[in-house]
């Protein structure tokens, strides 16, 4: 049995747990049996011992109970898990009912019990006299409640499924479409639909536990919302010029990415491909790398017995020199960047070779140890393998931020835009070659990043760059064609607008991504968390379309400064605050990230640097910051509840923090006009958001001391007194609404959650 949350996934070897809504719906669970099995053997129990873990028994049956009640109507509602739910809720029922009557002690069995060793009660299984009943009993409850978890979650797949094939419907009909009345109706459907399977994959990339498969569905959920945009002009355009050749392929293409984003959706939703093939990434230098300097150290371990001479890794090393070419053989590598890395290349060819000789040397010799100079050719291989992987970071990066600098201004775009709205087709083909060799620097550039990226989730982000600028190059070129082709039309102007802007924001996700790979190598904050599922800076929202963006100019970046630097400062100190809690997957602590890094994202617009370019990109950060703190206060008001004598003490901190974001939100979605008013509410934004930094900061301390006696606390019993006030501090779910099967509709884990997140007033003092 696992004394711990983290072994949750073991109870069944046919159930494992995808999601945190399932691990974090089991812990109060897992906490309580743990309680009354690990419970100290001694050798005489008080009556308030034995009457505390006959609650504790008691509460556990009751709430197992309501848990089956729910379980059971879900059930009712899907008639395809009735039968599996309904074994798997009858086993529950019954294993919450034996660990009932193992912990249930009358007052003659008790005195008895006080009185006499545990070998000596009169007979009957108690927990005390039958532990391997409990544990038996606690295996079974464990596992059918985790079974009927993880067939409620069944049920949001099945939802997500059902709203990509409405969304799919809908687009055959869109695509069909001949007349612009039909096009407005449908669309306008159409639109619907996309946000019920955004907020759907919304929440179910945030639930996901595989931070690979968070990755791949913010990348997938990205393609959709730039799509959806561009799907709306492309199909427009092509509806005013029908004839256009290149107006046709340009919504085809949309079309086209818009149905393989919802098909990646489902793969990662349903862990299944269609044509039976596995997407696997291409492998990079770092884990190449990383590998062998595995391996070489592992010879440490052998000693002189190491059942094979290390040739291999010379072969290993061979692969990797011939994995570089994608650095060496580029064009846009320099001559000095280009003899480094072969030079290197050589230096980790001859120590390997040196290695294996030692290594051979001290085989021949029969050493059982590792050899003075076995050692030495260890160390300098590992030392010349970091070497290369650091010449190869550095150009990649390099490259990767002298491109961002170099088309940061965005020239072929505007060239593109102007000569296509002159009808100047000799202009555009010239342009067009122009952004084509961007593309293709960019292309590259992305997958260099990517064989140095240092994690997963950051590979699988730098495969999408690259695949965006792929597509959306020649999709920039035919609306920029169309428009040469009909200058005077609006709507073909429009659509290469929308396909820019595209290009502009995947840029900016790329000076992002650039940044987070900087942070993993410099250690600064270990695995980050991809960001693609926020609002992005430069979107068609609704609520800033009648906001003009506008730069700030250098006198007003001046007048700001300090403020940015605060801002800075509270952004740092949140870093360091965050980086002192033990459970970095804490819910605090992830929306304490987001906002460090939203705050630095306005601090450097402060500057005049970063994603930030416009005062509407800062309005929009704003807004999304404001959220993410109301998120932050709504995971604190959970996590007091788990804290009722320290509430009071959050309470205050928590109410000045809501009301800030709710300033800020206001503020943000104000549409203003003129400079002065927009520079005023410039001030106000990057003010209010130093103000909720300054309060989370005031929060964070306070909160980790209080995870962290309550976490000390956790598997100790207490008094039934603690129990009684915690029982009353806690709404408890009706027997009624679980009767009646409430909140068991839409998504099943939820409902479920509800019932087993009472378990949480059962944790002792």
């Amino acid at each position: 049995m696992a004394s711990s949350p983290c072994g949750i996934t073991n109870f069944d070897s046919g159930l494992e747990i995808k999601t945190r809504s399932v691990e974090q719906t089991l812990i109060p669970l897992v906490s309580q049996i743990t309680t009354l099995i690990n419970h100290k053997d001694k050798p005489k129990k008080s009556e308030r011992t034995l009457a505390a873990i006959h609650r504790v028994g008691q509460a556990v049956s009751v709430a197992v109970g309501r848990f089956v009640a729910v379980g059971e109507a879900i059930a009712t509602e899907n008639q395809e898990l009735k039968e599996e739910m309904g074994q798997a809720c009858f086993e529950a029922r019954r294993a919450g009912d034996a660990i009932a009557q193992l912990t249930d002690a009358s007052a003659t069995t008790a005195a008895a019990i006080v009185m006499a060793s545990p070998a000596q009660t009169d007979g009957r299984a108690t927990v005390f006299s039958d532990r391997t009943a409990m544990v038996k009993a606690a295996r079974l409850l464990l596992s059918s409640v985790t079974k009927v978890l993880v067939l409620a979650d069944r049920i949001v797949i099945k939802q997500i499924i059902a709203s990509r094939n409405k969304v799919l419907v809908t687009l055959d009909h869109l695509e069909r479409v001949s007349t612009f009345q039909d096009f407005v109706h449908i669309f306008s459907q159409f639109g619907n639909e996309m946000v019920e399977f955004a907020h759907l994959t919304g929440d179910r990339q945030n639930d996901l536990k595989d931070e690979n498969k968070r990755a791949r569905m913010a990348a997938a959920r990205a393609v959709l919302e730039k799509c959806t945009m561009m799907l709306l002009t492309a199909s427009k355009t092509c509806l005013r010029h029908p004839d256009c050749e290149s107006a046709r392929i340009n919504k085809d293409a949309v079309f086209q990415r818009m149905r393989c984003a919802l098909e990646q959706v489902i793969e990662i939703v349903t862990e299944a491909r269609s044509s039976g093939e596995t997407r696997v990434l291409p492998a990079s230098l770092y884990n190449g790398i990383k590998d062998f300097k595995s391996r070489v150290e592992s010879l440490r371990e052998g000693g002189g017995l190491y059942p094979s001479p290390p040739q291999s890794l010379v072969g290993q090393l061979e692969a990797l020199v011939e994995r570089t070419e994608d650095f060496t053989d580029s064009a846009y590598t320099s001559h000095e960047q280009r003899q480094a890395i072969l030079g290197l290349c050589q230096v980790a060819r001859q120590h390997a070779q040196q290695l294996a000789q030692a290594w051979g040397e001290a085989q021949a010799a029969q050493d059982q140890e590792v050899t003075e100079g076995v050692e030495v050719c260890i160390i300098k291989t590992c030392q010349s393998a970091c070497d290369l992987h650091r010449e190869l970071h550095k150009v990649a990066v390099s490259r990767a931020a002298d491109l961002l600098r170099l088309h940061g201004e965005q020239l072929p775009l505007r060239a593109l835009k102007v000569s296509g709205g002159e009808g100047n087709l000799e202009a555009v083909g010239e342009f067009t070659r122009t952004l084509t060799e961007q593309k293709e620097q960019l292309v590259e550039t992305c997958r260099l990043l990517g064989h140095v990226s240092g994690t997963e989730p950051l590979e699988i982000t730098c495969v999408h760059a690259e695949e965006t600028f792929h597509v959306i190059g020649p999709q920039i070129i035919s609306a920029s064609q169309t428009l040469a082709l009909h200058p005077s039309s609006k709507i073909a102007k429009e659509n290469l607008e929308v396909f820019c802007e595209a290009w502009e924001s995947q840029l900016c996700d790329m000076a992002l991504l650039l940044r987070e790979i900087n942070d993993v190598t410099e250690g600064r904050r270990g695995d980050k968390k991809p960001y693609l599922s926020l609002p992005r800076p430069g979107k068609h929202t609704a609520n800033l379309k009648t906001t003009k963006a506008v730069k700030l100019d250098a006198e007003e970046q001046t007048s700001m400064a300090k403020l940015g630097v605060e801002l800075r400062l509270l952004s740092s100190d949140m870093d360091g605050e965050l980086d002192k809690w033990e459970e970095q997957e804490h819910e605090v602590v992830r929306h304490g990230q987001s906002l460090a890094s939203m705050a630095y994202s306005m601090y450097l617009f402060t500057r005049g640097e970063g994603l930030l370019k416009t005062t509407l990109d800062l309005f929009h950060q704003a807004e999304v910051l404001s959220e993410e703190g109301i998120q932050l206060c709504s995971s604190l008001s959970n996590f007091s509840i788990q804290l009722v004598e320290e509430k009071t003490a959050l309470t205050t901190e928590m109410e000045k923090l809501l009301a800030l974001c709710q300033q800020l939100q206001t503020g943000a979605k104000t549409p203003v006009q003129g400079k002065t008013a927009t520079f005023q509410t410039v001030d106000s934004s990057i003010q209010t958001s130093r103000a909720i930094m300054a309060a989370v900061l005031c929060l964070l301390p306070l909160c980790n001391k209080l995870n962290r006696k309550y976490k000390s606390e956790r598997n100790s019993l207490g008094s039934p007194q603690g129990w009684r006030e915690r029982q009353d501090a806690t709404s408890p779910v009706r027997e009624d609404d679980s009767a009646n099967g409430k909140n068991s509709n839409g998504f099943g884990v939820r409902p479920l959650g509800e019932h087993m997140a009472g378990m949480n007033l059962l944790e002792s003092k």
